[in-house]
């Protein structure tokens, strides 16, 4: 790690007015989540026709036996925030850092702490009722699954609950595509974590955050399609970088 770019990096996020965050698999897969697309990741482990959502509306029950064994696989119960999600909330409770968008289902930011949080691919710690709306913390109606079979109904209305994550099949939250755009155009720093910009539209949202002037930071183990356009380019785990850059800022 560059310690000079590291303090330049900090130096441009005490100065910008409005910093936003974008997050992949990469912070994740520290604490132990298999990435969805990689040589033994989630993709290899399940068939993703299995969690389309034709598959949900034609066999509810079929569906969440699959979604509970992936869940219980993938997920488990040890799976915690790791250094760079607590980084990264510090931050935000710090003043550095005021929005956060992700690519991720997995609920680790809103664990370590963060208050602002976009979701653009839902969040597995819920389920949603597709019909009433409501939404429900998940883990009583996994276990209800996991105990009985069958497929979780909402208390409210009955019709079946679905995870609060975008399906293959479904579009993403319009409202959370809208507000996470509005954020990268109107950030001064935009700084990309583990993610390696490969999957629209998340991939979009630091081209649109340089294309209006702000300060782009990348922090991913491998070359994204942004490299060159970085201002600070950080070729490492993001565990080891995020509390550094904490710890420049706030000591």
């Amino acid at each position: 790690m560059d310690e000079r770019e590291l303090q330049f990096t900090a130096d441009a996020m005490r100065e910008a007015e409005t910093v936003v965050a974008l997050t992949g698999a990469g912070i994740s897969t520290a604490s132990g989540i298999p990435d969805f697309r990689s040589e033994g990741g989630i993709w290899d482990r399940f068939d993703p026709a299995d969690f389309h959502v034709s598959r949900f509306e034609a066999d509810p029950e079929g569906f969440w036996t699959e979604r509970v064994a992936m869940v219980e696989e993938v997920y488990g119960a040890d799976v915690e925030p790791n250094p760079a999600h607590e980084a990264l909330a510090a931050l935000e409770d710090a003043g550095h850092l005021d929005a956060l968008v992700t690519q991720n289902v997995d609920g680790l930011h809103q664990r370590a702490g963060h208050e602002r949080v976009v979701e653009i691919h839902g969040n597995g710690d819920r389920v949603v009722c597709r019909d009433c709306r409501t939404r429900y913390e998940a883990t009583p109606f996994y276990d209800e699954v996991r105990e009985a079979g069958g497929s979780p109904r909402c208390p409210d209305c009955d019709s079946v609950l679905k995870p609060d994550v975008v399906l293959f099949g479904e579009s993403l939250p319009e409202h959370a595509l809208y507000e996470s755009h509005s954020l990268a155009e109107r950030s001064d720093l935009f700084l990309v974590v583990g993610s390696s910009l490969t999957v629209e539209p998340a991939a979009s949202l630091p081209r649109t955050a340089a294309d209006t002037g702000a300060t782009l930071v990348v922090v991913n183990l491998e070359d994204t399609g942004l490299t060159g356009r970085a201002a600070y380019d950080f070729r490492a785990d993001v565990t080891d970088v995020l509390p550094e850059l904490h710890a420049e800022l706030v000591g």
